[in-house]
């Protein structure tokens, strides 16, 4: 893709992993150059707290609510915030020179389900200089809140991520019998508890499965229920109205009673469990 060369100067702007809760979860990396922006661009999901760390920048709420409905709630569509970026770098360009710093703060990692493409696609259109810091996506959080390691050695060999909500609304669900991953993580499933049960089924989920559902990852209010995948929808009134994720399968699972010994591998016909 060629990037067309801005004219004027530019600053800088660094996509940085917030983490999926407290500010501490914040990686250094993060910390460091969120300390150095004249101005931050934040998603809803940020910590207030993080402020702390740039108290003389310009914070400027782009956070989304969702597909809610409610008023306000397109006002910080993805129009509007890649006009931000733009306009935000030109603005600290043209007073601090190629030594601004434009932070744009996204909960979790920007990299899954950040609208980072997009946004990657307007800077670079612009000649715009930028950089990603990665961040705990509440995935892992949620893995090492509830201590169901999202891997398992010998059961759990793949990961995937999908989220449950897209624009339309359609759910978007399981990849059929196999060829789904050992564990399944759906995020943004707290509206679709129902369907989603009913589409883990459809794609070949036993009844029995394995179901771990955590609200609010990385915050002290964290909430976890565990099911199966035949009474997932009874998780609904605990995590009602709160950024859900629905992990199913061997992640999901709870450590096992006994220490795992030497486990049986593909040709490996003399292992014993």
């Amino acid at each position: 893709m060629d990037s067309k060369p801005c004219s004027l100067t530019a600053a800088k702007v660094v996509f940085i992993g917030a983490g999926p809760g407290e500010a501490d979860l914040i990686t250094v990396r993060g910390s460091r150059l969120l300390a150095q922006a004249q101005v931050v661009l934040f998603d809803a999901l940020a910590d207030p707290a993080l402020r702390d760390l740039a108290p003389h920048a310009d914070w400027i709420d782009v956070g989304k609510r969702g597909f809610s409905g409610q008023p306000g709630s397109d006002y910080n569509g993805q129009t509007r915030i890649n006009q931000l970026l733009i306009e935000q770098s030109l603005a600290v360009g043209a007073i601090h020179g190629e030594r601004g710093l434009v932070a744009r703060l996204k909960g979790g990692d920007p990299s899954l389900f950040g609208r980072l493409e997009e946004e990657l696609h307007v800077l670079h259109e612009a000649g715009i200089a930028s950089e990603v810091v990665p961040g705990v996506t509440s995935a892992l959080a949620a893995a090492a809140a509830t201590q169901r390691p999202l891997t398992r050695r010998g059961t759990g060999r793949s990961v995937s991520f999908t989220t449950a909500m897209t624009r339309t609304g359609e759910l978007q669900c399981g990849m059929g019998p196999g060829q789904r991953a050992d564990t399944e993580v759906f995020y943004m499933a707290g509206r679709q508890l129902d369907p989603l049960q009913k589409g883990l089924i459809d794609a070949g989920w036993p009844l029995e499965t394995a179901v771990s559902v955590v609200s609010r990852a990385g915050w002290p209010d964290m909430r976890h229920t565990v099911h199966t995948v035949g009474s997932l929808d009874q998780a609904s009134n605990t995590h009602a109205g709160r950024p859900t994720l629905v992990i199913v399968g061997a992640g999901a699972t709870a450590l096992p009673d006994e220490p795992l010994t030497h486990l049986p591998i593909c040709g490996d016909a003399g292992a014993h469990p």
